[in-house]
């Protein structure tokens, strides 16, 4: 067996050993959102250093640890803290969590992010449903021999957000009268923020919201047929002509000043989901 779905099977052992109920949906939180796992009720919490060949989380505003219980009548897993490429993970690394939640039956993916607005018509603090998006990061966690029994060679990407779910998620947020622009996510490398060159020639592209997540994770969802969406909160504005200097602290604060209207969209997009 290869050695890469050993460490898979190993992990989600550990976890299920701590689990009373199955998870029918798995979440990634990004920077400044973990607080959605304080809504999950009669948790079980992992730390990830607990669990064989986890990674840990490095970065300011991820927690690092695996939240499991009941949202909204379903069992849910969620993890308080992504790994970024940045971080010096290999891109299978970042992906590791996801072939896990899919050994323990996960079939729907919930990923959010805090991310730079490049549409012009957005704003600091907007959510944002996320379309499509572009994997500029100059990798792909499907690099190398395929693992036949995680997925195919050569994955289809059609509908790399899901069309139901994503339908889903804008009927909520209609419902909630809660404001919610939809677009094209571009994912880089990081650490470093984009140069204006950078923001233009990403802008040309089609791309409306730019951050260091989330394509890795959904590009493996999809490739090990787990249904994935996407929210990105926009916490600050990138547009080429308009760069002012930012920080990842201001990031953060942002994220958390949108944390009412995030908790209230995904915990009514949970309920409505079916698993």
């Amino acid at each position: 067996m290869d050695n890469m779905l050993v460490k898979i099977k190993e992990a989600a052992a550990y976890i299920q050993s701590q689990l009373q109920a199955p998870p029918r949906i798995g979440m990634i939180l990004g920077s400044g959102l973990g607080v959605m796992a304080d809504e999950v009720k009669e948790a079980t919490v992992i730390p990830y250093g607990q669990i064989p060949h986890f990674p840990v989380s490095t970065v300011e505003g991820h927690s690092g640890e695996l939240v499991i219980g009941e949202l909204e009548g379903k069992t849910v897993l969620v993890m308080k803290g992504r790994f970024h490429y940045y971080e010096g993970y290999s891109m299978k690394e970042v992906v590791f969590p996801v072939y896990v939640m899919k050994q323990l039956g996960i079939e729907t993916l919930l990923v959010t992010n805090a991310a730079g607005g490049m549409n012009r018509s957005f704003a600091a603090g907007d959510l944002m449903l996320i379309t499509d998006h572009i994997n500029n990061t100059g990798s792909n966690p499907l690099m190398g021999a395929n693992i036949g029994e995680l997925g195919p060679r050569f994955p289809d990407m059609s509908q790399a957000y899901n069309r139901e779910l994503r339908s889903i998620v804008a009927a909520q947020a209609a419902e909630l009268d809660i404001p919610l622009q939809q677009g094209v996510y571009v994912s880089i490398s990081g650490p470093t923020y984009c140069t204006p060159a950078e923001l233009a020639m990403m802008a040309s592209w089609g791309a409306d919201a730019v951050g260091m997540s989330t394509a890795p994770e959904v590009i493996a969802a999809n490739y090990c047929g787990i249904r994935a969406v996407g929210i990105t909160c926009i916490t600050d504005m990138a547009i080429s002509d308009e760069l002012e200097p930012l920080t990842h602290e201001q990031v953060v604060r942002v994220a958390e000043q949108a944390r009412p209207r995030f908790v209230s969209l995904v915990k009514a997009s949970v309920r409505a989901f079916q698993v």
